[in-house]
């Protein structure tokens, strides 16, 4: 027998129908003959809705420690209700199952909490489970950490938890969202968006990480680094109808025919830091995202250019809304370690990417970007590139001009 992951998001699990709809589409693979495991996120909204509770507790007192740990403990109760109810659902159809948290498997995480990494998950409990007939229900987003504390994965974790899963138990990973496949950009912005049958791990793991709000980046990640097949599926179908193959994520030599560039993707959670009047010397960048990583802020685009005064540089990177003011606080405490005169936010910004395994053959890719964007009078203000993506970041209020712009330039409306 095969083993099958089957991953559903908030949407698909948002009240007790659509959990009873998830309980036929687990039903339909065990009849085919799959030893099922299913991984649930917490009901719509619901996160949403016990951060904010976190929130209303208010800040850390001087001199305690912050309740980041608290807070993982809280957030991570939705997805224990959507096991139980679904665990619940399938028992009153007839079907063996139970359902399973992160400490119980154990999913073993460290403990950056909020956005913990899985260590580790034994097999050894789950498999057994599967082999004696039973459907295990597991709450994503969360894991423990090796001295018993609860941590959760950060948002989109149950992606993370599903290929996780997966790939511990050697199957295939199926991921139910409210779309029916990975589309060439957000359909809700461009019309003419065209559902890709098949996408690289490379290029899902740049959209993930770009803005495309289909899959995790981290899931993507282990995706690729253990081959672990993946299928994007729409949940809102019945056993029995036609779902549409989705699409799947896989390794490149899979795809025959290599797009120049697969699609557009977008992330308005971003701000921009500029550091003015830094000293010109080597081990300034240094102690600058040194500083950051051990606070764990990500970093994302970065340009350093000459300031006016002889000797002096200014620098501009950005990181996630939610990370900004915090790095502020962190570089303003370094200001005299590291000698810039000033520093500024603007989180009015958004990046703008596009993406493709043919960028590696295809010399034009980025003046096609450039000009798209020129022509509809978009200005760029940093540029960030690899060898399959170029990002730029640009005004927040053209987001969606410029992200239709290239989908026409490309010729993603006519695949």
């Amino acid at each position: 027998m095969s083993r099958l992951v089957m991953k559903f998001g908030g949407t698909s699990v948002a009240d007790l129908e659509r959990i009873r709809r998830v309980a036929r589409l687990v039903a339909a693979e065990v009849a085919a003959g799959h030893q099922v495991a299913v991984v649930v996120s917490a009901m719509a909204g619901k996160t949403n809705e016990l951060v904010a509770w976190t929130d209303g507790a208010g800040p850390a007192a001087q001199g305690v420690p912050a309740s980041d740990d608290e807070y993982d403990v809280v957030v991570a109760s939705g997805e224990q209700v959507t096991a139980g109810l679904l665990a619940m659902t399938l028992r009153n159809m007839g079907h063996r199952a139970r359902s399973w948290l992160g400490w119980q498997i154990p999913i073993i995480a460290d403990d950056a909490h909020g956005r913990a990494r899985i260590d580790d998950i034994p097999p050894e409990k789950l498999g057994a489970a599967l082999d004696a007939g039973e459907i295990a229900v597991i709450a994503g987003f969360q894991g423990v950490t090796r001295d018993g504390r609860i941590a959760t994965l950060g948002r989109g974790g149950s992606d993370t938890s599903a290929v996780a899963v997966a790939a511990a138990l050697g199957g295939a990973c199926d991921i139910y969202t409210d779309v029916d496949g990975v589309y060439t950009t957000d359909p809700r912005i461009e019309s003419k968006a065209k559902k890709l049958a098949k996408v690289s791990y490379e290029e899902m793991l740049e959209m993930a990480s770009l803005g495309a709000k289909v899959l995790q980046t981290r899931s993507v990640e282990l995706a690729m680094a253990h081959h672990v097949p993946v299928r994007v599926l729409s949940s809102f179908v019945e056993p029995g109808e036609a779902p549409g193959q989705g699409t799947i994520v896989c390794d490149e030599e899979e795809i025959v025919e290599k797009r120049i560039v697969s699609g557009v993707a977008y992330s308005r959670d971003e701000a921009k830091i500029s550091l003015f009047g830094l000293p010109d010397h080597p081990g300034v960048s240094a102690a600058i995202f040194g500083a950051l990583a051990e606070s764990n802020v990500n970093v994302d685009m970065i340009v350093q250019s000459h300031a006016r005064t002889e000797d002096a540089a200014n620098m501009e990177f950005t990181v996630g809304k939610r990370d900004a003011q915090r790095a502020v606080e962190i570089l303003r405490g370094k200001q005299q370690e590291i000698g810039f005169q000033d520093v500024r936010v603007d989180d009015d910004v958004a990046k703008v990417s596009v993406i493709g395994v043919g960028m590696r053959s295809h010399a034009g890719v980025a003046n096609t970007m450039f000009q798209a964007l020129a022509d509809k009078r978009v200005n760029i203000q940093v540029i960030s590139t690899s060898e399959i993506k170029i990002s730029v970041l640009i005004d927040a209020a053209y987001t969606e001009l410029a992200v239709r712009a290239l989908h026409a330039a490309y010729g993603l409306d006519q695949l």
